[in-house]
């Protein structure tokens, strides 16, 4: 029977945009929500302003992530049609080359080039690309997955501060959408901790201190400039 082993770097790719995506659609909607309330507006506005926080962030994420990730996967390309050019153009020297990797790594010299021939009689740019690019299934770029997983977690992220926005009273909105954000964004941090197999006290530790000082500045520019009734 193959064995199988599961590996958290396996899901760094889609991890990665997922909890960047999430908290920051937390964070950034809270703070909006909470700085729009500071400035003492009516409850409907601070609603529309967390909508369209939602939304644009949204659309911001998955943008960003799609044409960020997609400039690794250019180099990525650009990368693999070079070593393909070279491994035309001069086997041998490609051999040596990989080899010289695996003797770097410990391997004896006459070991390494055997080795080396055998990778690439199975998959020579395969076995460049992973060892001299460090090119591999689990680490290549996936812009389209990367852009709707950041698009579809900031909203994710982003309907907890709405939901408590548009039930709590505009007296306290600011502090139960401050406080409920908080809350999420330590579960957000345990969850990523779990799931990448991080320290779960420190990740929420980190998360939450970045989140408090996010909305205390907000409500701050809030209040300073909005006209408090």
């Amino acid at each position: 029977m193959p064995h199988r082993e599961t590996h958290r770097v396996e899901r760094i790719g889609w991890l990665r945009a997922a909890v960047l995506g999430a908290n920051d659609g937390l964070v950034s909607t809270a703070s909006l929500i909470v700085g729009v309330a500071a400035a003492a507006s009516s409850q409907g506005a601070v609603l529309i302003a967390g909508v369209a926080g939602l939304a644009a962030g949204a659309m911001s994420m998955a943008a960003g992530e799609y044409v960020s990730v997609s400039s690794q996967s250019d180099t990525e390309k650009a990368d693999l049609a070079r070593e393909t050019s070279e491994l035309a153009r001069d086997h041998e020297a490609e051999v040596r080359e990989l080899a010289g990797i695996y003797a770097a790594r410990g391997v004896t010299p006459d070991l390494a080039t055997e080795v080396a021939k055998q990778m690439m009689a199975h998959d020579a740019l395969g076995a460049h690309a992973r060892d001299e690019l460090g090119i591999s299934e689990i680490t290549t770029a996936r812009p389209i997955q990367a852009a709707i997983t950041s698009a579809v977690t900031f909203s994710a992220g982003a309907a907890l501060p709405l939901v408590v926005a548009a039930l709590a009273p505009l007296a306290g909105l600011a502090l139960w959408v401050a406080g409920s954000a908080l809350l999420g964004l330590a579960l957000l941090g345990a969850l990523g901790a779990k799931a990448g197999g991080a320290p779960i006290g420190r990740s929420v530790a980190r998360v939450v201190f970045w989140g408090a000082l996010a909305m205390g500045i907000t409500a701050g520019v809030g209040r300073l400039f909005g006209v408090v009734a």
